[in-house]
């Protein structure tokens, strides 16, 4: 039995691709984007997401990436012989519009489970609500680790597996003894940038610089001056996804510098969209278009026949959302009913086969990846130039073994 596509947050048709569009908001401030009918039967999932804020310009990937995985549980008959809606929800980057955007669908709306590629800071907000209502939430950005509850499952990276290879491998190619560090100045940017300089520290290498600036700061000069006057051998950055990595490279680029560079954050479609600007930048990654496997072809397949042109990149952050969706779906389809205890009991049971490989949260809601490292071609076209393999994520929350 195939079902009909259960999407119904419907956002900007040029900045998402999606087919019958409305706009962004439900007016400002709103927590919810315009809203299609679905039955009364259907199993909706919540995708909080920063449609508007410094996530913005990824959100249209994460949106996309949802709709597929939703598509797919459709076409193989639903959960539980029911369809499968999604609903979108506004989180505006931050923690006010993250509350907003929780209590809305799961007070409101009365959704089975939160799965959400969020900063910190919305996390950090919305968690409680979930946790209070014990909601399944499924989280899907890379972030600085340690967030622990029943409710939370986190199939992304931590930093000690992306951190750790991104070191070696750029001294192992590049002899980098001194290293500036830079990020965004809120939890994730600062955990990632901290967690980066005690390993550096730790193998003996030198941190001749740390800045922060503020998540939605345009103007990079001052940071840019002190690592212009620190002269590292290399530079690593960890940003909020999106915008901050368009001003900060392209005041890089203007400003002529020629430094390695490894970022922990930037995406595929962001440095395709930046081209030559971040010509040789490195980024480790656990997920890359170039990837040859069954999983990844289907995905980028059913991408381009639900959106065409206005497709989306898939990238590390829009696909630990797809494979959130689907583990969410199987978790429903093992708990055998809606009851969320019973789904949050599954969620560390199964597993999915996407694009990157196979994924399952621990018993410490975290999960083992596979990473990569990728380089950005003069064109913006990142090539995979290494295959660190298969990377556990530590002991993060053992409280909950």
């Amino acid at each position: 039995m195939k079902m009909t596509h259960g999407v119904v947050a419907i956002l900007s048709a040029s900045a998402l691709g999606l087919a019958a569009c409305t706009g962004p908001a439900e007016g400002e401030g709103s927590a919810v984007a315009e809203q299609k009918p679905v039955s009364e039967d259907a199993i909706v999932i919540g995708i909080p997401v920063g449609l508007t804020g410094s996530n913005s310009t990824i959100a249209p990937s994460i949106v996309q990436a949802s709709q597929v995985a939703i598509n797919e549980i459709n076409e193989s008959g639903g959960l539980l012989g029911r369809e499968v809606a999604m609903r979108v929800y506004d989180d505006q980057s931050g923690a006010e519009g993250a509350v907003k955007a929780f209590t809305k669908a799961i007070l409101d709306d009365g959704v089975t489970g939160i799965v959400g590629m969020e900063t910190s800071a919305a996390r950090n907000a919305g968690q409680p609500i979930a946790a209070r209502e014990n909601v399944p939430y499924i989280y899907t950005s890379n972030y600085e680790g340690g967030a622990c509850a029943p409710n939370l499952f986190i199939p992304a990276p931590v930093p000690i597996q992306v951190s750790e290879p991104a070191i070696d491998y750029v001294q192992e190619q590049m002899d980098a003894e001194t290293w500036f560090l830079v990020g965004s100045d809120y939890a994730y940017g600062r955990g990632a940038v901290n967690f980066f300089s005690e390993l550096l520290t730790d193998k003996g290498y030198e941190v001749v610089g740390t800045e922060f600036n503020p998540i939605d700061a345009p103007d990079w000069t001052s940071v840019l001056q002190s690592i212009r006057a620190a002269e590292p051998d290399a530079v690593v950055s960890a940003f909020a996804a999106g915008a901050p990595h368009v001003t900060f490279f392209q005041q890089w680029h203007e400003g002529g510098f020629d430094i390695p560079h490894v970022s922990l954050t930037v995406d595929e479609q962001t440095a395709k969209d930046l081209g030559e600007t971040v010509e040789g930048l490195l980024y480790p990654s656990p997920y890359f278009t170039e990837l040859d496997n069954d999983g990844n072809d289907a995905l980028l397949a059913a991408l381009e026949d639900e959106f065409g042109e206005e497709a989306q990149l898939p990238n590390y952050l829009s696909v630990p959302q797809y494979n959130g969706v689907r583990l969410l779906g199987n978790a429903i389809e093992q708990a055998g009913s809606t009851d969320s205890e019973a789904i949050i009991e599954a969620l560390s049971q199964v597993e999915f086969e996407g694009p990157s490989g196979r994924v399952a949260v621990d018993k410490q809601h975290h999960a083992a990846l596979n990473i990569w490292m990728g380089e950005v071609r003069p064109d913006g076209t990142t090539a995979v130039v290494h295959d660190f393999g298969l990377i556990e994520p530590g002991d993060q929350c053992p409280g909950l073994n």
